[in-house]
């Protein structure tokens, strides 16, 4: 008996390997969604600053229309006040020449203040599409390095289906059944050690007669408190 539970003891550390996979895979896959959402965010960033340009080329360009009206309106106003023939139609002329006048300062301002900033926003672009290119390439790294990882992963994880498989094969049936029942609820703690008269899985101390019953490893014992498998370790010895 004592064979099999030493089996019982390298299936469940077999076992604890497997379910550590999971952990393993899911912290390769993260990694690789982290750079991936990088990516996306300045792609993202970049659909953003293409739309502030081009509402910042509408804005400039229904300036610059509004300006060609207001010269024709300038244009107009001069060839009327030619034709003049009282002095409160000529100040009614001025006064409409001086708003025009003020109205295309305002407007030649205004077309100013949206070509510095249209430059600016392609400059902030270019700078968004460098990092992104960096990024692009970056992506394209871990995209190799996880896909050899997952690869790497996936052969230890068959060796260690092999390795069980073939301990499995060493371990009557009734007694596997017994392990697989604890450890539906026990998870990779269903056979644990025995330190100082203690269960490491509650850490309950157990009784001499259930500690004797271990030492001499005649027949699997479980623990009194929380029913997992006891064996001792060979320094415990």
């Amino acid at each position: 008996m004592k064979d099999y539970i030493a089996k019982l003891v390298e299936l469940s550390k077999i076992d604890k390997e497997i379910d550590s996979f999971g952990p393993k895979i899911a912290e390769v896959e993260e990694r690789l969604n982290r750079a991936k959402k990088d990516v996306e965010t300045l792609r993202q960033a970049i659909a953003q600053i293409d739309e502030e340009i081009k509402e910042c080329e509408v804005k400039k360009a229904k300036n610059e229309l509004h300006l060609k009206e207001l010269a024709d309106k300038l244009s107009e106003l001069e060839k009327k006040s030619a034709q003049v023939k009282t002095e409160k139609e000529l100040k009614a002329l001025q006064l409409e020449e001086d708003i025009a006048k003020e109205q295309i300062n305002f407007a030649n301002e205004e077309i100013a203040r949206l070509e510095n900033l249209c430059e600016s926003k392609k400059e902030e672009r270019e700078a968004l599409e460098q990092s992104l290119k960096e990024q692009e390439e970056k992506l394209k790294e871990i995209e190799e390095e996880v896909q050899k990882e997952r690869e790497a992963l996936e052969r230890q994880r068959e060796e260690l289906f092999k390795k069980k498989s073939e301990l499995i094969e060493k371990i009557p049936q009734q007694i596997l059944v017994f392990y697989e029942k604890i450890r539906r609820w026990a998870g990779n703690s269903a056979v644990v050690p025995v330190k100082k008269q203690a269960c490491m899985g509650c850490f309950m101390k157990i009784n001499d007669k259930t500690y004797a019953q271990v030492i001499k490893g005649e027949e699997i014992t479980t623990c009194p408190h929380c029913g997992r498998i006891l064996y001792l370790e060979e320094e415990e010895v």
